[in-house]
C-alpha cells in the first residue's frame, strides 16, 4: 500500500498539477509520440501521478493493460524519461518541467487482495449471520 509522507495529503495545487501531468503523460503514451518498441507494443494506463510539494518531481504510477510486462515497460519509460519530460513540459505550463519517476501501480493488487478477503469462507460465514444463512438472493 502506498504511503504519503504528508499526513494532510497533497495541496490543491499539487493535486491539480498532478492531474495535468497525468493527462499529458497518458496522451503522449496513447498517441505513440515516443518511439520505443516496448512502449509502442503496450497500452499503458496512468491511474495516478503524485507531485512533490515544490512541484519539481512527479511520481507516475503506471500499469500496462492486462498487467503483463511491467518491468520492461517501466524500464522503457525510464530510458525515455528525458523525452517524456520534454513532451509533458510542452503540454503543461509550469515554471519548471518536473522530473519524472515511474512506479508500478499497486492499487490493482490491493483491490484483488481485498476482494479475495471478502470472498473468503471466514468472512462469508460472518456475513451470513449467527445461524449460517447467507444474505444472497435465491432467484
Amino acid at each position: 500500500m502506498k504511503k504519503r509522507t504528508d499526513p494532510k495529503g497533497p495541496s490543491q495545487r499539487q493535486s491539480r498539477v498532478a492531474e495535468l501531468v497525468r493527462h499529458a503523460l497518458a496522451e503522449v503514451l496513447a498517441r505513440g509520440d515516443i518511439q520505443d518498441p516496448v512502449l509502442s507494443s503496450h497500452v499503458i494506463t496512468v491511474p495516478e501521478v503524485r507531485m512533490s510539494p515544490d512541484l519539481r518531481l512527479a511520481t507516475a504510477y503506471i500499469m500496462p493493460l492486462g498487467g503483463h510486462d511491467e518491468r520492461p515497460v517501466i524500464e522503457a519509460l525510464d530510458r525515455n524519461r528525458k523525452a517524456l519530460r520534454h513532451e509533458v513540459a510542452r503540454r503543461v505550463d509550469l515554471k519548471f518541467a518536473p522530473d519524472l519517476r515511474f512506479r508500478r501501480d499497486e492499487t490493482f493488487d490491493e483491490a484483488t487482495r481485498i476482494d479475495a478477503l471478502l470472498r473468503s469462507e471466514r468472512v462469508q460465514r460472518d456475513i451470513g449471520g449467527a445461524d449460517g444463512e447467507t444474505t444472497e438472493d435465491p432467484s
